[in-house]
């Protein structure tokens, strides 16, 4: 495309009013995007998240401190540039529209702006060094293609979906119950999977070998690829946080929809998978005997994947396998197809990019959009707002002066709503709390030397 095409093709799009509330095409291209940025992505919102309180207005907040983090932009063709810095929201808010990039990654905050570091190496000090960053989790769909039979790959359906709604809540219950942890953010990746903000101080301010402690801490999966048994849950009982997972969300997830969703026991090939995973071969063998018996001669109205599930349970929970791995593989069968896979790496290092929440994913056009813990049950992947729909809501509801609500015209507006309310407002609010507290405590000492 020429640039007076491109030109041409902007000008088509421009929104006038409601007598061109003609239907936009889908797709995702850098004119709708140009449109998104300029009218609808949150700046104000995504700069004093990642400013924590740091905005110059009060004595004790750090000013360098916003202009240390790391932004990174993907543009068109898969140009990257990173190691931006903003000073200001205007400033990151100009240059968003004018690369119009593709996708934004956010990385940590450095001991030094990132965008002068070559000066600072030529010093001969290395001192350009992560020294803050949230504690992040990025699970993915496709890490479950073993355990779901709807779709492979990219591809995501409201049958395996549920396995992130697990994955949210059992984490997040760890986070907040077990850490202590409070101002977390969950995002949809646009596409097939979610990401996890955890913004405490605390948090940010963990070391690389404190943040694999914590990721460790989530580790159930020993095995590999070529295992037949992935997860390891060893000793006499469960671990509290394990056991509490276990009781409150994957054996119910796990029972009343995954079983039947995915028909885990229906077929020969998907059994076999689960039979794998007993150590006793003459357990095995039995239900082995019994599934195939009654295949040939069915006559039970009750789904067979519920009828299969509890002869094994009964069989493998009975009193004669006194053995407790026999007893212990039900929860291990049932830990290994839906508890969480995290990116353990994405969580272990400080330097690590995510991508940030409003962003539009380019293979599907749906917003990066945040997901609220305590409602993800019914978070519907499939209706996620979509580039091209935000624009026709605009066409269709007309110009209006007040741009920074231009959002809340459009099916973009609860989203912005949540991230405000349920995330930003108590953050900030904790976070000049914490300013205030620390530059209190430095006066101290001097109002006692001042005393003498």
């Amino acid at each position: 495309m020429t640039k007076e095409e491109a030109e041409n093709v902007r000008d088509d799009m421009v929104i006038d009013g409601p007598e061109q509330a003609n239907a936009v095409p889908d797709g995702f291209n850098a004119n709708y995007l140009r449109i998104y940025y300029g009218k609808l992505f949150p700046h104000a919102d995504i700069f004093k998240w990642t400013s924590y309180g740091n905005d110059g207005k009060h004595p004790g907040c750090d000013k360098s401190y916003v202009g240390r983090r790391e932004f990174s932009f993907t543009l068109e063709n898969d140009i990257y540039i990173r190691f931006q810095s903003f000073n200001s929201v205007s400033e990151m808010e100009n240059s968003i529209r004018e690369k119009c990039p593709f996708k934004i990654d956010i990385g940590p905050v450095y001991s030094v702006d990132p965008a002068k570091r070559h000066a600072y190496a030529q010093s001969g000090d290395n001192v350009f060094t992560p020294v803050e960053r949230e504690l992040v989790f990025d699970i993915d769909i496709t890490d479950y293609d073993d355990v779901r039979y709807c779709c492979t790959g990219a591809d995501v359906c409201l049958e395996c979906w549920p396995l992130m709604t697990v994955a949210i809540k059992v984490i997040d219950a760890a986070l907040r119950d077990d850490f202590g942890f409070n101002h977390i953010l969950w995002v949809y990746s646009g596409r097939r999977g979610v990401h996890c903000w955890v913004c405490d101080g605390k948090a940010r301010r963990l070391t690389n070998e404190q943040r694999a402690a914590i990721a460790d801490y989530f580790r159930v999966y020993k095995g590999n690829e070529n295992s037949n048994k992935k997860i390891s849950l060893p000793g006499p009982v469960l671990h509290p946080f394990l056991a509490r997972s276990y009781t409150e969300v994957l054996k119910g997830y796990f029972e009343e929809k995954l079983l039947l969703n995915q028909n885990l026991l229906s077929s020969e090939d998907r059994y076999e998978k689960i039979l794998e995973m007993i150590p006793d071969a003459s357990v095995a063998a039995e239900l082995r005997g019994r599934w195939q018996e009654s295949k040939r001669s069915s006559m039970s109205k009750d789904d067979i994947n519920v009828v299969r599930w509890e002869q094994l349970k009964h069989i493998l929970q009975s009193g004669k396998q006194k053995a407790q791995g026999l007893r212990r593989c039900v929860e291990e069968i049932v830990f290994s197809f839906t508890y969480p896979r995290l990116d353990m790496e994405v969580s272990k290092h400080m330097n690590h990019l995510l991508k940030a929440p409003f962003c539009v994913h380019p293979k599907t056009g749906r917003v990066c959009v945040p997901i609220d813990p305590n409602n993800c049950d019914e978070f519907d992947p499939t209706t996620v707002p979509t580039l091209s729909q935000l624009l026709e809501e605009l066409n269709k509801g007309g110009v209006r002066q007040d741009a920074e609500s231009e959002w809340d015209r459009t099916s973009l507006g609860e989203s912005v709503r949540y991230f405000r309310s349920s995330f930003l407002q108590p953050l900030l609010k904790s976070c000049k709390e914490e300013i205030e507290s620390s530059y209190n405590a430095k006066l101290q000492p001097s109002k006692n030397t001042l005393s003498w």
